[in-house]
């Protein structure tokens, strides 16, 4: 169990962070200051820069700690030996979730996932290997069960599922699929993707 001092941290942290996905949900994060979030967070200035030197690591900080969530959710919940598709539509659908309860928070979230600006891109670099990481792994099982072809390198894999993964997100925002469709829309997408993927000797 924490401390009362460990506790009192991870709570002006987490009010830090909190302030920062409203603000920069509401205002946008070039417009919104460090003595914006101190007032929003209910501390001092001076407080913020003890835990974090820019609202980029704010703004990553927080994306890391969902994502996290996120990830040990599906390692937690999700069945290693099920098939693929089942698999990636717990893992992406846990990341949908994330953005839909705030449009404009994840609006940003994927700018700085598949847009990094340059100063960010070694921290962007870190939470992709995380990524590949787990996706790696659950693409290598589907090769061995035989559900994927053993002649195809993952990060084109990976890279396969992920654009369909981002088209279906900019198809949400702009209304051209509904929230409640999502889910179906996206798990088509991802069998259709598997099905042209498979081994020859799978294919009808």
């Amino acid at each position: 169990m924490p401390g009362i001092r460990e506790r009192k941290k991870q709570e002006t942290r987490k009010a830090i962070m909190d302030a920062a996905v409203r603000l920069f949900s509401e205002k946008g994060f070039e417009r919104t200051s460090i003595e914006q979030l101190a007032r929003a967070a209910g501390i001092g200035k001076g407080t913020i820069y003890s835990y974090f030197q820019t609202k980029s690591e704010i703004f990553h900080a927080f994306c890391e700690d969902e994502l996290d969530c996120i990830h040990h959710e599906f390692l937690t919940n999700a069945d290693p030996d099920t098939f693929l598709v089942n698999q990636l539509m717990i893992l992406y659908m846990g990341e949908f979730n994330l953005i839909s309860r705030n449009k404009e928070f994840g609006r940003l979230l994927m700018q700085h996932m598949v847009f990094p600006m340059e100063k960010e891109s070694v921290k962007t670099r870190e939470m992709d290997a995380h990524w590949l990481d787990l996706v790696f792994s659950l693409y290598r099982r589907a090769q061995q069960r035989g559900e994927l072809r053993k002649d195809v390198d993952l990060l084109f894999i990976s890279g396969h599922f992920s654009g369909l993964y981002i088209m279906a997100i900019s198809a949400w925002y702009s209304g051209r699929i509904r929230t409640e469709e999502f889910e179906e829309t996206l798990q088509a997408l991802f069998q259709q993707a598997i099905e042209g993927l498979a081994p020859l000797d799978k294919k009808v």
